[in-house]
């Protein structure tokens, strides 16, 4: 049976909620839209409209958005073919809610729930065969309306027409870029993307003991390694130190044993003093950089400096030639190629030992680091730039052992992860592919 979704309704009225519901209603499905009130989704509907930029892409479109509350009108999701929760990310009160809107809705529904860590199979475990088989994580990145990214994820009861109709849905109606991952924590986006922040803020001890700037740091992770210009403490502050200490929490209780990223998931005691006294990035005007605004309306830039634990005036960086691409830089005998070699080559290496555990091959990883993050390029299309033989090599060399992916090249004999201008990819197997279409 093929499934079509052209009706949603959504369950919660937060940033997410708003996101995936405004999306839908400008792709033309008839939205209904449900909160813990009439009145809170009233006023979710409201915000819709007047937040900056609005979530509409047209204005008229919140037209087909029907409101109601939870404890009213949740039996009218019958009427609706997908039912996309987007409530706190608490497992309890999800598994609460799918336990009373399971008996309510109609055969050939398909289920989500929207969540950027708690694994699927927690939120199943013990719920009915139907909702077993039609529900799937579907993680939005926020702000929807911007953001390309949209990973899905199956459990392992989730039925393949279930997964299709919602990529259908949200790859050509949404104009989402799907991903497939695993049900693993932090999923594929967050999991890479995080072991870089948390992994970065310890990886950069060394560097600011011996003098390097953190100026200099965020320099040197960001354009010459195809990172956005945030760099890392920049990166940080847009996403908040409270929110990465959730991050870290959740992955020192989720992470196998013997995964790398262990090690961090914990603050220096530098950031750990920020983050207790509220020092969280910009949601409140500092955390690693600040903007000052004198009387006369000039502006400061200032960083807190890590080493000193004060803040000072943000200092211009230029690097040197050798130190502003990828094929120099990672290999540069200095502390900036160090740093590099060991923060960013770090994660790239830990990308490269996470297949199939996270996902089942290269192209999705790659594209979740595009579509989520924001890199050039992904894990693997940048070893493919650096030459992975030459990362081989210095691997071999320092007496380290290689990341799976890396051990299918040296054994296949294969020099690159994409082939025929990227359009052909390697499986974890030693076999070409054709790569999906995006």
């Amino acid at each position: 049976m093929t499934r079509e979704i052209q009706s949603v309704a959504v369950l919660g009225g937060g940033t997410m909620g708003l996101g995936i519901a405004a999306a839908s209603a400008d792709a033309g499905a008839e939205v209904l839209l449900l909160d813990v009130t009439m009145e809170a989704a009233q006023a979710s509907l409201e915000r819709m409209t007047t937040i900056r930029p609005p979530a509409f892409e047209n204005p008229e479109s919140a037209k087909r958005i029907k409101l109601g509350s939870f404890e009213n009108d949740l039996p009218k999701i019958e009427g609706y073919d997908w039912i996309c929760e987007a409530i706190i990310e608490d497992l309890e009160t999800k598994r609460d809610l799918f336990s009373k809107l399971e008996p309510l809705r109609r055969e050939g529904s398909v289920v989500s729930t929207n969540t950027s860590g708690i694994p699927l199979k927690d939120i199943a475990a013990g719920m009915p065969e139907r909702l077993r088989r039609d529900i799937v994580v579907t993680h939005f990145f926020n702000p929807v309306k911007i953001m390309r990214l949209m990973e899905l994820i199956p459990g392992e009861e989730t039925t393949e027409e279930v997964t299709d109709a919602l990529a259908r849905f949200c790859g050509e109606k949404l104009g989402k870029g799907v991903v497939y991952a695993k049900d693993t924590v932090n999923f594929i986006g967050n999991r890479i993307g995080c072991f870089f922040m948390l992994s970065g803020l310890h990886k950069a001890k060394p560097a600011l003991d011996a003098g390097m700037q953190m100026e200099k740091i965020d320099a040197l992770l960001s354009k010459p390694v195809g990172l956005p210009p945030t760099g890392l403490y920049g990166l940080i502050d847009l996403i908040g130190l409270d929110i990465m200490d959730l991050v870290g929490k959740n992955l020192a209780v989720n992470l196998p044993s013997n995964d790398v990223g262990r090690s961090f998931t914990s603050f220096p005691a530098a950031e750990q003093s920020m983050l207790e006294r509220g020092q969280l990035g910009r949601k409140t005007k500092g955390g690693f950089y600040r903007l000052n605004v004198a009387d006369d309306g000039s502006k400061t830039k200032e960083i807190f400096d890590l080493k000193e634990e004060s803040w000072r005036a943000v200092e211009a960086i230029e690097l040197a030639p050798s130190l502003q691409a990828p094929e120099t830089v990672f290999f540069d005998d200095s502390a900036e190629g160090n740093l590099v070699w060991d923060t960013m080559g770090g994660t790239l290496l830990y990308a490269a030992d996470l297949i199939p555990e996270i996902a089942d091959d290269v192209v999705n990883i790659d594209r979740a680091m595009r579509w989520g993050f924001g890199w050039a390029k992904g894990p693997f299309e940048l070893l493919d730039q650096l030459g992975a033989d030459k990362v081989i090599a210095r691997l071999k060399a320092e007496n380290r052992p290689l990341p799976a992916m890396l051990n299918v090249l040296e054994k296949t004999g294969e020099k690159s992860f994409y082939r025929n201008g990227g359009s052909e990819y390697l499986t974890l197997s030693g076999e070409w592919k054709a790569v999906p279409k995006e």
